[in-house]
């Protein structure tokens, strides 16, 4: 919705009065740089500045012709297009990019935290199975509604406001959820956190797409990606640098710890931190002021991009040329205005949400079908990813445990009297044996289990237990001092004169736990391994088209799901979970590309939030499905995955192609 007029040096020539012979000679002599004739003229070739005037006049004359009578919104969008051209892609751009890489970057972070710091946590905290599920759930689940919540927001209270509010409320949450004690605040406060960094996908891009000029917006969105990345490498490798390292946390009395664990988290957050003091020296996107009618706001940013970006290619002289912006308003704007005058929050906010619908059916039939198309191609895409990205960890997994389970020792009725055991038993399996006078004292007890054995007259001291129990046990005047074995460990037990003192309360991490790096090292190479495939999307992103980047990487994508049938190891399994996390990047980045430049600017981030908050259902849909074969069938996840993007990769080429098209 803009009108601007350009300086007569820039839209047109300028026509010179007539020489007069007599003054041939001061031509000669002597002239002003600004009267030097351009040099390529004398072979007939036209001035740069002089191309880009006619190919902008060339581009509104087609759209009159086409119809002679383009749609007002395609008309000032290309207008706006002119503007960002004649501001250039510079420092400003660069700038911008890192604030907001740094915001996606910790929406990457808060995906992988509280698989990292679940293995710890479980026993700091007590977790149940259910209660481990439901953490992990509620990540998705709160990024879900955070992205809904804020895309909306975005279109209606401005990108940068709505995107510094939810990176605050991220940060806030995710302090507090580091010194929660206890599983409902850590959940109540994960699920807060999540819902304030689920809005920054939808806006980040949306924002940053509205100060790109038309060839540079595929490619410098798809380098934006690289950011999701770095989010996983910075997460798995401070992970690994920091939750082994016991000694770093600290405890006031019993009733409150501060594990390693816990300084994790606070660290995950620095991402969030950064961007956050970054976006307060960053504008509001003019191209949303020019939406609200602000438009003297608008002009001095745009003014701003300008100069910036001129100033440092070392051009401080070039003048910003636009002198009049004009944003009418629509009926939709109207329509918009009414609701928030009259209606209750709730309603306004309803009502933001459902303009997407009305704008569709007013402005392109054709754009009906280009969203129930993207609806399907995120879907397809996130159940398959997320759903994947949760099987391959659970599988190595799975294949440690039945490694770990071929290599356990069975006793069978062994008789052992007067004996101190002084050192850990690890991985055994003790059936109907006899412990007469014996001392357990300041051991590790690691996957034990006693099954119809009888112990009298024993004493257990100082004990640290993981996965032991004891099953159809008769315990006879036992002592137990200061274990944490506690009564879930003994199962269908017959206790005679049995003492147990000083038991620890609660769940303790143990400060010799040994730590499975596998975890770290897994996620770490998942996400280097995006790193060519992003590279690659965003050098052909505007040569090869979005269209095919993704229908081509969905389809080579489901065929390397084939290729698990033939996982049988660890170091396979790891194999092509890096194929399959580098083939399919560039799918995301054609996904984000496209979805942003389908949308006009009234509606791209409700439009996107819309978007992103059906991938993360179907990212809790695809992880709860594909960690439930785990240990029963590949079968079944794999031609899952294999059916959904292959239905997906097809859709994907009926999308429209968006390279040539103007933000409207």
């Amino acid at each position: 919705m803009l009108l601007h007029e350009f300086r007569d040096s820039t839209e047109a020539h300028v026509d010179y009065p007539a020489q007069e012979e007599d003054a041939a000679s001061d031509v000669t002599e002597g002239h002003d740089e600004e009267d030097q004739m351009y040099e390529g003229e004398y072979q007939g070739i036209p001035h740069p500045d002089e191309q880009k005037a006619a190919q902008r006049a060339a581009r509104r004359l087609t759209g009159k012709g086409a119809a002679s009578a383009a749609s007002e919104l395609q008309e000032l969008s290309e207008q706006y297009e002119d503007i960002m051209e004649d501001c250039g892609h510079g420092k400003f751009q660069w700038t911008l990019f890192m604030v907001l890489g740094l915001a996606l970057m910790a929406d990457g972070v808060e995906c992988f935290v509280v698989a990292f710091v679940l293995p710890s946590a479980e026993k700091d905290l007590c977790l149940s199975n259910a209660e481990k599920g439901m953490l992990g759930l509620v990540v998705f689940l709160s990024m879900m509604v955070g992205a809904f919540l804020w895309g909306g927001l975005a279109d209606k209270l401005g990108r940068r406001k709505c995107l510094i509010v939810a990176l605050a409320i991220n940060c806030v949450f995710a302090f507090l959820s580091s010194f929660a004690q206890g599983y409902g605040f850590f959940l109540f406060f994960r699920l807060l956190s999540g819902i304030g960094i689920g809005g920054t996908v939808p806006i980040v891009y949306t924002y940053f797409s509205e100060f790109l000029q038309k060839d540079k917006r595929g490619e410098h969105l798809s380098w934006l990606c690289m950011f999701w990345m770095m989010g996983g490498i910075y997460a798995s490798f401070t992970a690994w640098g920091i939750i082994p390292r016991y000694g770093w946390g600290f405890s006031m009395g019993t009733e409150f710890q501060f594990h390693s664990w816990r300084v994790f988290v606070l660290v995950a957050a620095l991402p969030a931190i950064a961007s956050l003091v970054g976006l307060t020296f960053m504008p509001e996107s003019p191209r949303f002021l020019l939406e609200n009618a602000k438009h003297d706001e608008a002009w001095m940013i745009l003014k701003q991009v300008h100069d910036t970006n001129w100033r440092a290619k070392g051009q401080p002289e070039k003048v910003f040329t636009v002198t009049h912006i004009k944003a009418p308003k629509t009926a939709e704007d109207e329509f918009i205005e009414i609701q928030a005058a009259t209606g209750t929050p709730v309603q306004r906010w309803a009502v933001r949400s459902l303009t997407l619908c009305k704008l569709v059916r007013h402005n392109n039939v054709g754009l009906q079908y280009a969203t129930l198309f993207m609806a399907i191609i995120w879907f397809c895409m996130a159940f398959s990813y997320y759903g994947l990205s949760v099987w391959f960890p659970d599988m190595i997994k799975h294949l440690q445990y039945e490694e770990y389970d071929s290599k356990v020792k069975v006793f069978h009725k062994e008789r052992v009297e007067n004996f101190h055991f002084n050192f850990s038993l690890e991985n055994q399996v003790h059936k109907e044996g006899e412990y007469i006078r014996d001392k357990f004292i300041n051991i590790e007890l690691i996957s034990v289990k006693f099954e119809d054995s009888l112990f009298e007259d024993c004493r257990f001291e100082d004990i640290r237990s993981t996965d032991t129990t004891f099953e159809n046990c008769t315990i006879r005047s036992t002592v137990f001092y200061n274990t944490d074995l506690w009564e879930e460990r003994f199962i269908d037990c017959k206790m005679e004169n049995t003492t147990f003192e000083l038991n620890k309360r609660g769940c303790h991490l143990d400060a010799l736990e040994e730590n499975d790096v596998l975890i770290y090292l897994v996620s770490f190479l998942g996400s280097l391994a995006v790193l060519p495939g992003n590279i690659i999307s965003a050098l052909f992103m505007d040569k090869i088209g979005r269209v095919r980047i993704i229908g081509g990487s969905m389809l080579i994508s489901a065929g390397c799901t084939f290729l698990l049938f033939l996982s049988f190891t660890q170091s396979a399994i790891i194999a092509l979970q890096c194929l399959f996390y580098g083939v399919s990047v560039a799918a995301w980045n054609g996904i984000e590309v496209v979805t942003v430049e389908l949308y006009p600017s009234s509606k791209r981030a409700t439009a996107f939030g819309v978007l992103n908050a059906l991938c993360k259902l179907a990212a809790v849909l695809g992880s709860s499905i594909f960690a439930s074969f785990v240990g029963i069938t590949k079968a079944i996840p794999i031609l899952l995955s294999f059916a959904a993007l292959v239905g997906g990769g097809l859709v994907a080429l009926r999308l429209p192609d968006t390279r040539e098209k103007v933000l409207l």
